[in-house]
């Protein structure tokens, strides 16, 4: 069975206000949010299969080896998965929980319908008896809108490197919103990039395909399409650098060269100057000790912690206490 819910809080509705914010400030910036059109998500697809990204396939192996352990500790619970994008992941989880006998129900968030509807379907082809509710709409949207489970229990995973997208402050205020839609015992699994050499870091971001540029580059193709702009991407370029004092990847679109962008949607004309950035992403870094002790400040209790042999990556498997 799958559900998709799209409603007046889907990210279709937006009305733009983050992105005049964003252009009309001093360095200026956009949300991650605008890379997941459908073609945005289809390019992450494509950015996970990549020789230099390696988040994916380290976490993969980190599911792999202890998915059944983390369906142990936490019993039958409805799984609730944010940023679930093609869901591949998941099928580690679910095959974990199928294994133990337990009823399968999940509920992916993602701002890209077209990303969600596409995954149910394959989802639901080599699991029968799973039933899907998707929700269409941002982090923030989804959580508040969240119903009561059937289920003894329910699990909120926030799987990839996406917490790296967050400000410490943005961070502090989704821990919050994750421990407001959870009840007491329930859990939340969370993926954590750690800090490793910087070579590493800026090859993931730099690929040599040139996927993560396209992908970059498509956030001004969606606010063309989303708020009638006329963006030139052919006068933009990528950027991405590691900085070492914040621990943290930070993406650009750097402007080539002098000249004017409207968006008729938003009756917003803005100037660009050569040399000119867009910040649209920082992917920062972690230390599992540090984070350990974030969650436990905000009131949720670690209860594991699952690594790779080389420590890039980590899970954290915490409850609501």
């Amino acid at each position: 069975m799958y559900d998709l819910k799209s409603s007046a809080w889907a990210i279709e509705t937006v009305d733009g206000q983050d992105v005049i914010s964003g252009l009309t400030q001093n360095p200026k910036s956009l949300p991650p949010q605008y890379f997941y059109d459908d073609r945005g998500s289809q390019f992450f697809e494509q950015i996970c299969e990549l020789p230099e990204y390696y988040p994916t396939r380290t976490e993969a192996w980190i599911l792999r080896q202890f998915s059944h352990e983390i369906a142990k500790m936490t019993g039958a619970c409805e799984l609730i998965e944010l940023g679930s994008g093609s869901s591949t992941k998941t099928r580690l989880l679910l095959d974990a929980y199928q294994a133990l006998g337990n009823k399968l129900r999940y509920v992916p968030i993602d701002v890209s319908g077209g990303i969600l509807t596409e995954s149910a379907c394959d989802l639901l082809q080599d699991y029968p008896s799973l039933k899907i509710q998707g929700l269409v709409g941002t982090y923030e949207q989804a959580l508040a809108q969240l119903k009561p489970t059937s289920l003894p229990s329910r699990m909120i995973f926030f799987l990839g490197s996406s917490l790296g997208n967050l400000t410490p402050q943005k961070c502090d205020r989704f821990f919050s919103q994750i421990l407001a839609a959870l009840d007491m015992g329930e859990y939340f699994l969370l993926g954590v990039d750690l800090q490793k050499p910087k070579q590493i870091l800026e090859a993931a971001y730099n690929d040599a395909r040139g996927v993560t540029a396209q992908f970059n580059l498509n956030m001004l193709e969606h606010l063309n399409q989303r708020f009638a702009g006329n963006f030139d991407i052919q006068r933009f370029e990528h950027w991405a650098f590691y900085n070492n004092r914040l621990n943290q990847i930070e993406m650009h679109l750097r402007c080539l060269e002098t000249h004017t962008v409207c968006l008729e949607k938003l009756d917003l004309t803005v100037e660009f100057k050569a040399r000119e950035t867009i910040e649209t992403e920082i992917s920062r870094k972690f230390n599992l000790e540090v984070i350990q002790r974030e969650l436990q400040v905000k009131g949720f209790k670690p209860l594991a912690v699952w690594t790779d042999p080389q420590e890039w990556f980590g899970l954290i498997l915490s409850q609501k206490s």
